[in-house]
């Protein structure tokens, strides 16, 4: 079997609704970035792969890649598992190089709820079973695992001190591509006292509950995208490839509790790879709501020092069909600045109560 190693990735700024890249539609948004990878190598891509969760439908992949003026031999997939989408694609493009049935792939995805055509969300799950927002099924999570207001608040105010310092310093610009002018994540474009945010945040989803706008993540605008290569192509083309897939995980819960959904997806990669979470240096897990996160690191015990080490979703914002990809964008910039990095993870729970997990391990020169 053929090893699959990332060897170069990017991602757009991420904007509010309605905000800074709102005239963008999604494959306006995700042709820069495939540009960008592709520039050289072109007639070497098999396929481009992306996620997309709110539309406007149609083959938004293939739309981005003949808008980023890639040969027309190079096909296109979109595909939709909500918030897992731009993680399962990178998956996917993983498991076709090591397969054999092909060598080159482009993998993300991209969300423009700015330009949606559809007012309401997709049905998450069939009315008999239940099919509340996300939400309120972040209260069922928070409820189901003792997560309380207190642990939720002093969550987001990690997330927001990690986030801060890394735009802060500078650690943001090496994963981002810059789009119609818009350098840097557009939260940082106005000051904020999330300390006073957080505390006068009222609950928003139910009555006397815990979630708040302030330990949710809001709605969002990017794209992001990695170049995945057979790693004999990656070194005969000279790359230097920094991540290889090692193994992932696909599982299934209540759809109650779609933040709970990355834990079994977890727990079943590790043992199926004969390691525990103390084998993993770095963990990115989307951030879309506190709960899910406190959730997941109580109940996998992970330590807060691995986990979304610069902020995440919480302060820069949660593009759905994108999300996925900025996890292991990120995750191939951190490898580079921790040096006896080795197991690296990233995972996300979605709509329907669906978790991806994907395990990698640091490979190559890093700093």
């Amino acid at each position: 079997m053929r090893d699959a190693v990332i060897v170069a990735a990017k991602r757009t700024p991420i904007a509010r609704e309605n905000g800074a890249l709102c005239h963008l539609q999604a494959h306006q948004l995700a042709a820069p970035l495939l540009s960008f990878l592709a520039k050289g190598i072109e007639e070497k891509i098999n396929d481009v792969i992306l996620g997309n969760v709110v539309g406007p439908g149609g083959n938004i992949a293939r739309l981005s890649a003949l808008e980023a003026g890639l040969p027309f031999s190079v096909p296109g997939i979109t595909i939709d598992r909500q918030c897992s989408a731009g993680l399962e694609a990178i998956r996917m493009a993983c498991l076709f190089v090591r397969a054999g049935a092909g060598s080159c792939y482009m993998a993300g995805g991209v969300e423009s709820v700015s330009t949606s055509p559809f007012p309401k969300r997709a049905r998450f799950s069939p009315e008999r079973i239940g099919d509340p927002d996300m939400g309120v099924a972040a209260e069922y999570v928070a409820e189901k695992f003792g997560i309380t207001r207190k642990m939720q608040d002093e969550y987001v105010l990690l997330s927001w001190t990690r986030s801060r310092n890394a735009y802060s310093n500078g650690i943001y610009d090496e994963e981002i591509f810059p789009v119609d002018g818009l350098e840097c994540d557009e939260i940082w474009q106005r000051k904020r006292n999330m300390e006073k945010i957080v505390k006068r945040a009222n609950p928003v989803f139910v009555k006397n509950g815990t979630v708040t706008a302030a330990n949710s993540c809001g709605i969002h605008d990017g794209a992001s995208a990695v170049l995945v290569m057979e790693a004999g192509l990656a070194e005969k083309l000279g790359y230097k490839p920094l991540l290889r897939y090692v193994d992932s995980q696909v599982s299934g819960v209540h759809p109650f509790y779609p933040g709970f959904a990355p834990v079994p997806a977890i727990k079943e990669l590790l043992e199926r790879n004969t390691l525990t979470i103390d084998d993993i240096d770095l963990i990115e897990i989307n951030e879309a709501f506190a709960s899910k996160i406190v959730a997941c690191t109580q109940e996998l015990s992970i330590p807060l020092e691995k986990i979304n080490v610069h902020g995440g979703a919480l302060v820069i914002g949660h593009p759905y069909g994108a999300s996925g990809a900025v996890l292991v964008t990120r995750l191939f910039y951190e490898v580079q600045r921790h040096p006896r990095t080795r197991y690296v993870l990233a995972a996300i729970g979605s709509g329907g109560g669906v978790g991806v997990a994907m395990l990698f391990e640091a490979i190559g020169e890093q700093e």
